[in-house]
């Protein structure tokens, strides 16, 4: 996904090209963090939803440093779909630890069978958009731009609504 550039600059073109907008002119802004920054991606996250009343999204990846911090910065309702390697670990030995890891931080989780190196989390009136690659989140853009959190919303939507309870 980053070929001839860099996991930003493919995560705010894939998210153009998902709204639609090349997103240059909005008067809110898109911001974006990728490996190597400071602060780098997982520790903006923290920021980006610490002291939210509630955060729902769509999850790639566990990563225990990013779950604890976004189930942990969020006042009270986190709903989650775990696809791809994420829903893949409520198998198996770990299965039952996950889930009473996530129960035990009041995350509402949910199993969805397809897969995407984009994670999607709605943070009261932003959307965060994380790029995974093979060594784990590369790259966070968010905005409050209303194309974007429409877009993230429908996605959001549409995992759910193909979830299944965990």
């Amino acid at each position: 996904m980053t070929e001839g550039g860099s996991h930003g600059e493919s995560l705010r073109a894939l998210v153009a090209s998902a709204v639609g907008d090349d997103l240059s002119g909005s008067d809110d802004p898109v911001a974006v963090v990728e490996r190597g920054d400071d602060p780098g991606p997982a520790a903006r996250l923290s920021g980006l939803v610490a002291g939210d009343d509630s955060v729902a999204g769509v999850v790639p990846r566990i990563d225990a440093s990013i779950a604890r911090s976004v189930a942990d910065g969020v006042e009270e309702t986190v709903r989650l779909v775990f696809t791809g390697r994420a829903s893949d670990r409520f198998d198996g030995p770990s299965g039952a630890a996950v889930r009473s890891i996530l129960s035990g931080h009041g995350v509402e989780a949910y199993r969805h069978e397809g897969d995407s190196p984009v994670g999607i989390l709605l943070v009261g009136d932003r959307a965060v958009v994380g790029l995974f690659d093979d060594a784990g989140l590369a790259a966070i853009l968010w905005s409050d731009a209303p194309p974007v959190r429409e877009w993230a919303a429908a996605t959001c939507r549409r995992f759910l609504s193909a979830a299944e309870p965990v």
